[in-house]
């Protein structure tokens, strides 16, 4: 299937890493010219230099894309060197410890600025040229978390949850526009640090049922790929996607407890 991504240029943030590193190869074996984004100088390389090693067109960008300046900064970096954005994948994120007695205000808004600011900072870098343009695609990576929170880091979890309603108003903010906005959220994902975790967790329940064993649990019977999320954030990123706006699509082998 042609997706029409070929010549597009794609930004994903924290794709120095993990499922981040994963979808920029996806969209770059799908024609992409895509920018691997890293915080700090030496982090995005080494996937970037992977990708060229395959043939594919990978760059770097490197910034702290969780304040103004940073954000601002790898926007402008990949518009001086690409000239445009037509894709954006809000992949970035993270699942900090935290608990209802041991959070502080400090770190709700901190996860905040990390979760939901710094891809809005982008999507205001890039979305008025996409405008202009005529097309554009913008996606996060959300979470099935959104809809089955636990009690535990409620401030990522209230972090996440805001994503499908930013989508929603920013795709009746563009529309009209070619432009489309929407949430891709998995469940667990099979990542080298997922995986080791669930080693550790086996190993101290000796035999017995492990806490991650419930999260595990789901009609498809595993975790979801890399490459399996990564194929749906290229197909919403698509030029066949064009009607699939403001959603949130889960890939959660079937375990969140919802129908709509």
């Amino acid at each position: 299937m042609d997706l029409g991504l070929n010549g597009k240029v794609a930004l994903v943030t924290g794709s120095y890493r993990g499922t981040g590193a994963g979808i920029a190869e996806e969209l770059g074996r799908e024609g992409a010219t895509v920018f691997v984004h890293g915080f700090v100088p030496g982090q995005p390389e080494p996937v970037a230099e992977g990708l060229r090693a395959s043939g594919l067109d990978a760059h770097v960008v490197v910034g702290d894309i969780t304040n103004d300046e940073g954000a601002a900064a790898v926007g402008e970096a990949v518009l001086a060197e690409a000239g445009r954005v037509d894709v954006l994948v809000n992949n970035y994120g993270v699942a900090e410890r935290g608990s209802w007695d041991g959070s502080s205000t400090d770190d709700w808004i901190d996860i905040y600025h990390k979760n939901v600011l710094s891809g809005v900072r982008l999507v205001q870098c890039v979305a008025p040229g996409m405008r202009e343009r005529g097309w554009g695609r913008i996606v996060w990576l959300g979470t099935i978390g959104s809809t089955r929170p636990a009690a535990r880091m409620p401030h990522y979890y209230a972090s996440k949850a805001v994503l499908p309603t930013v989508c929603v108003s920013l795709a009746k903010e563009l529309a009209g526009t070619g432009i489309t906005v929407n949430v891709v959220s998995p469940g667990l994902i099979a990542t080298a640090e997922v995986k080791a975790q669930i080693e550790r967790q086996a190993e101290r329940a000796g035999g017995e049922r492990s806490p991650f064993a419930a999260m595990l649990e789901n009609p498809s019977g595993r975790m979801s790929e890399i490459e399996e999320v990564a194929s749906l954030v290229a197909f919403v990123a698509s030029e066949r996607a064009g009607t699939i706006n403001g959603a949130n699509l889960r890939i959660d082998g079937g375990a969140t407890d919802c129908a709509l």
